[in-house]
């Protein structure tokens, strides 16, 4: 496996070779550094850390400042790790979006848009307890019954209620790179990636 961290840009369309029109994501992925390799004898498990986009270094900890000094980088505002990468690195080193081919399939790691504290019918697609009808008032986007009575006297886990929705990690897979644009760091896949623009995605191949 392979990736590299990146940021959603935002949304277009391409026409495809038999002429039809294919929605798209643009993601501008890496240049990302390598600033720590784990290994099996140090750390128990094997894996690289990737920095993406430098910020300033009085917006660091000084153990974040530590720590991307060893890398012999600056401090990073967005780190992540990726087991089993098979491309051979060194610290430091620069990586970027030529990682990726056209017509590769990827899967994009994304935190989706946060939509707060949302009832049974907006979370869930619940129809509501039907009209108004027999002194029904005011709860027809309400959940309606929970089903526990004297057994089991308690709500079952699980159940489908309201509460917080989105703002939760989502994966998008099998999206197919439809074209990598090197000179400017970009990659666009086909469909939709979770998150806002300009919220950060971890691509892997």
């Amino acid at each position: 496996m392979s990736g590299l961290i990146g940021k959603k840009i935002g949304m277009t369309s391409l026409f495809n070779e038999n002429g039809r029109i294919v929605p798209c994501t643009v993601i501008q992925a890496g240049p990302c550094v390598v600033t720590q390799i784990k290994t099996e004898e140090k750390d128990g498990y094997e894996a690289i850390q990737l920095g993406f986009e430098e910020k300033k270094e009085k917006h660091a900890t000084k153990a974040e400042i530590g720590h991307f000094t060893k890398a012999g980088v600056k401090p990073m505002a967005k780190v992540a790790e990726f087991k089993g990468f098979e491309a051979q690195v060194t610290l430091g080193q620069s990586l970027s979006v030529e990682l990726f081919a056209e017509g590769d399939f990827v899967d994009v790691v994304g935190t989706s848009k946060g939509r707060g504290f949302q009832g049974v019918v907006k979370r869930h697609g619940f129809a509501g307890v039907g009209g108004r009808t027999h002194g029904q008032h005011n709860r027809q986007r309400h959940p309606g019954s929970l089903g526990a009575s004297s057994f089991p006297s308690r709500v079952f886990k699980g159940m489908r209620m309201a509460g917080q929705m989105g703002n939760a990690r989502v994966k998008a897979q099998n999206l197919r790179v439809l074209k990598v644009i090197p000179e400017q760091n970009l990659l666009i896949v086909s469909g939709n990636i979770p998150g806002h623009k300009g919220s950060y995605v971890m691509i892997e191949k």
